[in-house]
Order: C-alpha cells, then structure tokens, then sequence
C-alpha cells in the first residue's frame, strides 16, 4: 500500500486497483501542497470521518466530477445528496460495508460533527475513526478527530489496525503527549502517522512532541513528507 499524507488529516490510499481519499480538504487548506486534480487523480473512493468543513473538504466536487463513491456515516451522506453528489454508500458506527476489493468500518471517536451553514450549526451524524481492510494490505486506522478513549483497546482488539494515523495538534483533538500515550496503551502499530498539525497557528506546529513522546517505545512514527508517498 503506498500512503501520501496530503496535509491536515487528509490522506491518499493506493492499492490494487484502488485509489481511497480520507477527508479530502484541499481548497483552504494551507497545509496542502499541489493541485485537487492531482491529488484526486484516479479516485475511487472518499471516506469521510466526520462532517466538519475541514474533513468534508472538496469531497462534493471531487465525487460529482470523478464519480468516486463517497463512504460516511448516514446524516453526512444525505446532507451530500442534497449538495449533488450521487455516489455514495451510507452507514453509521460499528458498521461495515464491502467496496469491492476492500471494507470500511466506522469506529468511535470522541469529537463532535456539526457544519456551520448560515450562521447555524447543523448536526451531520456523529464522529467517527475508518478502519480500512484489503487482503494482502495493512489494516489502516484513521481515527479521525478525537481525544482518547478507553474503548481504543477494543477497537485494538477487534480490528488489529498495523498503521493509525493519529491527530495530535491539540485544542480540538488529543495532543501530542496524549496521542503517543493513546497509541502507547492500545496499540501494536507497524507504523504511526501524525496528523491534524501544522496547518492553522492555533494548532501543534510540527510532530516533534509527538515523536518524542514515542521515543524508545518501540512503536515506529512515520512523519511523512507532504505529497511524496510511502509504502507499508
């Protein structure tokens, strides 16, 4: 599986015959480095944690103009409808659905999940982590927005993630020292991935703290470089 961390939580999956966007946020986005038509290029798929501007992204224009399926939770999915999209596989917490050559199954996650629109918050499902499978691949784990949990030791239990990327820039999720106990306490990762840093001032600049945190701990952190991919 090649993996391109593309700014912000917003990830690119390659494999097989499959190319998977997780929160596709690329206009506003001043961590993003590139073009939404390159960074989209051959999509099959967008999964969305949860429904806030900066996951949602530029999914609506990405599926309406590619036909990628887009995959999240049920509220989310007909707020999409309503926007134009017309590819897209509802379901909802603890559930798991097939995409052909892979399956999604969206976990807890302690966050919340409403979008602003004329001035009015609108509640859109709740928040959530993806746990992404395909035979032959790693079992990834985005855990989306969120703080740390108990139940992340059944979530390790039951789906055995190899690589998690993990948000680690405080303030509206878990920090650094937070997430590197998280994935410390629950979790036997081939590889952690920061993420949700560095790309507004209010948030943890870099993945330094987290790194360290995790030093000597024997889980291996992986800081990619934005836009170059690496395989796991």
């Amino acid at each position: 599986m090649k993996i391109i961390w593309l700014g912000h939580s917003a990830f690119r999956l390659e494999f097989a015959d499959k190319v998977v966007l997780i929160d596709p946020f690329f206009t506003g986005n001043p961590a993003f480095q590139g073009s939404r038509e390159q960074a989209a290029e051959g999509v099959t798929h967008i999964l969305i944690t949860h429904g806030h501007a900066d996951h949602i992204g530029d999914a609506v224009e990405i599926s309406t103009s590619t036909g990628a399926k887009i995959v999240t939770n049920f509220d989310l999915c007909m707020y999409l409808a309503s926007k134009g999209v017309t590819a897209f596989d509802p379901m909802n917490t603890g559930g798991t659905t097939d995409q052909g050559g892979f399956t999604v199954t969206l976990v807890r996650a302690d966050h919340s999940a409403g979008l602003v629109e004329t001035g009015v918050a609108m509640p859109l499902g709740s928040p959530n982590g993806i746990i992404v499978k395909a035979s032959g691949e790693p079992t990834v784990y985005h855990m989306g927005d969120t703080d740390i949990f108990g139940d992340m030791g059944l979530i390790a239990e039951i789906h055995q993630p190899d690589v998690a990327f993990v948000p680690t820039g405080d303030r509206f999720t878990m920090g650094p020292e937070v997430a590197a106990l998280a994935v410390q306490r629950f979790f036997r990762l081939k590889a952690a991935i920061p993420c949700h840093y560095g790309s507004f001032p209010v948030l943890e600049p870099t993945a330094d703290r987290f790194v360290a945190a995790l030093d000597g701990k024997g889980t291996q952190v992986i800081v990619p470089n934005k836009t170059v991919g690496i395989r796991i």
